[in-house]
């Protein structure tokens, strides 16, 4: 990653609200989050679940919007953006990886990493699309569809594609949730050695504190609130 992409990949967040309608009235999911995420940071996102980790995840990625508060990513006001605006940010700024792994299923590797490419407009998508996946250890299933590749495989390729544009920022939640213990040490250690080589800023929601704990920082959300912020005395990965 270049350098003014580490510069830009710093996320800001004040005062950060969201209320969603239900059939018994407004539910307050966020309730007034300050967060600031340095450039290159490893940020965990750890809590119970329904304490608004994930959603807090989606306003940052712009899938949902505040109800009130600033977010600003990568230098940018993503607040102030309009639905086609927020799109192409996300395109050229923000990485994202799921605990399902949203790979088309009718595409081989190769195209799914490629998508982002081809809609980024690069010169030479499907070549950057093989360095991505060679670069997560998949060079050799470049030519499988996802039904013929395992889940842990599956998520390697997410990952490929998440990295693909080279974000300065990668949001990724709970991305070993649907994998076994042994299969998610791997996946997790190709994040963070695609972290520790690009430089993306990168926020994890997880419930395992093993994950958590490679992180340089881990919030804990209780309550929609930011109950505790601590920065670790090293990282491990």
């Amino acid at each position: 990653m270049n350098e003014t992409a580490r510069r830009d990949g710093a996320i800001q967040l004040g005062d950060v609200r969201l209320s969603l309608r239900s059939a018994a009235g407004p539910v307050e999911i966020l309730k007034g989050i300050d967060l600031a995420v340095e450039a290159g940071e490893t940020l965990g996102i750890v809590g119970p679940s329904g304490s608004g980790k994930t959603s807090l995840l989606l306003v940052i990625a712009g899938l949902e919007r505040p109800t009130s508060g600033r977010i600003r990513i990568a230098g940018a006001e993503v607040t102030a953006m309009n639905e086609d605006g927020l799109a192409v940010f996300r395109r050229d700024r923000i990485g994202i990886v799921f605990q399902d792994f949203h790979l088309v299923p009718t595409m081989t590797a190769l195209e799914n990493v490629a998508i982002p490419l081809e809609f980024a407009s690069h010169p030479d998508p499907f070549g950057q699309a093989r360095a991505q996946l060679e670069s997560v250890g998949l060079g050799y299933r470049i030519e499988h569809y996802p039904g013929q590749l395992s889940g842990g495989e599956q998520q390697r390729v997410a990952l490929a594609r998440a990295f693909a544009t080279e974000p300065a920022v990668l949001l990724a939640d709970e991305p070993t949730g649907n994998l076994d213990g042994a299969t998610g040490q791997v996946v997790m250690d190709v994040l963070f050695d695609l972290h520790r080589r690009r430089g993306t800023t990168l926020v994890l929601v997880t419930h395992e504190p093993e994950v958590a704990a490679r992180c340089d920082r881990v919030i804990h959300i209780k309550d929609g609130r930011i109950a505790d912020d601590l920065r670790q005395t090293r990282s491990v990965a």
